[in-house]
């Protein structure tokens, strides 16, 4: 494996909050990032920040939409303020690392996992950091469950995670939306046969962003996994963070995660959507609010997850 390659100045005690490039060689494509630091002297805990779906970027960003949210790039801020550095990525074929060595219709959900493995691993060696956190966005969620799984996290944070199979949540989300009968049976058909392993060879050009012929061997390895089943998997301190005006991810999703995993800590958030923000469930603010940075995070998101991570034991 690869070294990671970090790039910062040294940090001493009574520095400012510093937030510094990163890049990591994973030996088949280069992968960006952002390592953000607290003010307080180390060693501190460190947590690694895994965003969602499509081309979101490290700052929760995507340039499908308007305007940009910075929903991570201000949970990493306000997560400094508290003293607890974080790590926050670019994946493959996103933002910075749109040339990470892998062509679209080659990635694989699989590789997510092992580039998040391979940025906890980095993580881990370096001596400012006390212990590891996984922190996971949307369909990070997931991702980071799996990672936190194979690098044995010190502990874990689901934010907006679905708590099913992305088929179900796939299927849910269509029919949420005033959709003609005809399109809605195509989606139906088309989940089917990728859940089953089998391409689709014909795709209309309105399901084109989800289905294209390009993406869907990743899909295909994406819907394979339960977050349920992974995260009962893991023997680790567990946070899992829902707000009740998200539109793509619903509290029940968070109540099937909780029900997998005993041990953890359920917090529904009151007014928190999809991407952080203090949000009413009126769908025309809510769409509004993906490309509008100056909204402030949710109330009680940073103080929850800083919570969970300073009372993780154990050094990495």
């Amino acid at each position: 494996m690869k070294k990671a390659i970090c790039i910062f100045p040294l940090l001493l005690a009574g520095a400012v909050p510093a937030a510094e490039p990163v890049v990591l060689d994973t030996g088949t494509g280069i992968l960006h990032g952002t390592l953000e630091t607290p003010a307080a002297k180390p060693p501190y805990p460190v947590v690694l920040i895994i965003a969602g779906s499509g081309p979101t970027d490290r700052d929760g960003n995507s340039p499908l939409l308007a305007g940009k949210n910075d929903s991570l790039k201000m949970l990493a801020e306000g997560l400094a303020a508290r003293g607890i550095a974080s790590l926050r990525y670019d994946k493959r074929l996103i933002g910075e690392s749109k040339m990470a060595g892998v062509k679209e219709e080659d990635l694989r959900f699989e590789m997510y996992v092992d580039d998040a493995v391979r940025w906890g691993e980095y993580l881990r060696k370096d001596p400012r950091f006390r212990c590891l956190a996984i922190a996971g966005h949307s369909e990070g969620s997931l991702i980071g469950m799996l990672a936190a799984h194979k690098l044995a996290a010190n502990g874990y944070i689901s934010i907006a995670g679905v708590g099913r199979p992305a088929g179900q949540a796939i299927l849910e989300q269509f029919r949420s939306q005033p959709l003609p009968a005809g399109l809605m049976k195509q989606v139906e058909d088309i989940v089917s046969a990728l859940e089953a392993g089998r391409t689709v060879d014909s795709v209309p050009p309105a399901l084109a962003a989800l289905f294209r012929a390009s993406v869907q061997p990743y899909v295909i390895s994406w819907l394979r996994y339960d977050p349920a089943r992974e995260i009962a998997r893991l023997n680790m301190p567990v946070l899992i963070l829902q707000g009740t005006t998200d539109i793509q991810v619903s509290v029940a999703d968070a109540k099937l995660l909780a029900k997998a995993n005993p041990a953890a800590k359920l917090v529904v958030i009151e007014g928190m959507n999809h991407v952080l923000k203090e949000v009413p469930a009126a769908r025309d603010k809510q769409l509004a609010s993906y490309g509008d940075p100056s909204l402030p995070l949710a109330r009680g998101l940073v103080s929850e997850i800083a919570g969970l991570i300073d009372g993780l034991k154990g050094t990495n």
